[in-house]
């Protein structure tokens, strides 16, 4: 079995971060989601993975590589716009050949894994295995509607009155049948070829089709407050490692990571929080399910419940909480009256609040 990761599109709702790097480099417990969905294809037994990239392929092959460092091999398909999820096989056929394959979106989260999903479709081998979740409000999704037997009836991409509360989530297990469902369809009224139509077009054509529900947590990684509530669940499955360097007046309460390289001086940590090689936090409080990343420096400051990206630094400022502060962003006192509790401060963007 092959793998197929799309990193492409713009992030539109992640800005201002999305101006300046690939939403799937967002970071959750100091690692990028790309890397975390990465190593959960790896996790499948699957080693030969390709990955769509769009405009910001440099960025994501600069912090990705070859995949050598995760025990992967990683080959790059660009596309040149985001013309839709099934466009996306058709671009990676000459890849993919007539292998099974894995289709994963690069912004999802499902820390649990998708393992036991994986060994029911290799020992079955349906054309097609969607992977869906239970959903409060399946009106925003696609949605499946199944037969008895759990195979699909019916795909129905947001629908006003649903049938069912089974919403696709960005996984999907194909054999080779999909290619000719791709090449069957037409582009949609948005002006991209459907994964949805594609898999209906089985379902149409008499292909077995199924789902198998994912009862695990998963997050697709689209919003801030997305980032912030996954970077909390990670964070809560955190083990405990100190590697750095924790002087005699700093405090570390619950788990905590201390990356090697990193110094604490004066300070209070209150896990679940990681803290970034390089980093260092002197008087300051950093609260539980923060991350802070590498090269961080954080003076006379406290901080909760927020993610602080490579290279940022924050000087002498209280309360912040529900934060992302970008990579080489600087955010420092001013003499205004204006207590800021939450900021979302871009990359290399410097900001002053009331300390």
């Amino acid at each position: 079995m092959k793998a197929l990761v799309l990193s492409g599109g713009s992030g539109t709702r992640l800005r201002p971060f999305s101006y300046s790097m690939p939403k799937q480099l967002i970071p959750i417990a100091n690692k990028p989601v790309l890397e975390h969905v990465l190593r959960n294809v790896k996790d499948l037994g699957v080693t030969e993975i390709g990955v769509i990239v769009g405009d910001r392929a440099g960025q994501i092959e600069a912090v990705i590589g070859d995949g050598s460092a995760l025990g992967v091999e990683i080959t790059y398909i660009p596309q040149e716009a985001p013309l839709g999820l099934a466009h996306c096989v058709e671009l990676a056929r000459p890849f993919l050949g007539d292998d099974d394959f894995v289709m994963y979106l690069g912004d999802n989260m499902l820390p649990e894994g998708v393992e036991r999903i994986a060994e029911q479709f290799t020992a079955e081998r349906p054309a097609a295995q969607v992977v869906v979740h239970k959903v409060a409000d399946p009106r925003a999704f696609g949605v499946a509607e199944l037969a008895p037997d759990g195979r699909v009836e019916r795909l129905v991409e947001k629908p006003q009155e649903p049938k069912s509360d089974l919403a696709l989530i960005g996984v999907y297990f194909f054999t080779s049948a999909i290619h000719k469902a791709v090449a069957a369809i037409e582009p949609s009224a948005r002006g991209e070829l459907e994964i949805t139509d594609a898999i209906q077009w089985l379902v149409a054509n008499g292909d077995d089709v199924r789902a198998s529900e994912y009862d695990g947590y998963w997050k697709d990684t689209g919003r801030i407050e997305d980032v912030l509530e996954c970077n909390r669940k990670l964070l809560d499955d955190l083990k405990p490692a100190v590697e750095g360097e924790i002087d005699a007046a700093s405090t570390l309460i619950g788990t905590v990571v201390v990356e090697a390289g990193a110094r604490i001086v004066g300070s209070r940590i209150e896990g679940p929080a990681v803290i970034g090689a390089g980093a260092v936090v002197t008087d300051s409080h950093i609260g539980p399910h923060t991350s802070i990343g590498r090269d961080v420096r954080l003076t006379g400051t406290s901080i909760t419940y927020s993610i602080a990206l490579d290279g940022a630094t924050i000087s002498h400022v209280r309360d912040l909480h529900s934060s992302v502060i970008g990579r080489s962003a600087s955010v420092g006192p001013s003499e205004r009256s204006t207590r800021h509790h939450r900021l979302l401060v871009g990359d290399h963007t410097r900001v002053e609040v009331a300390a």
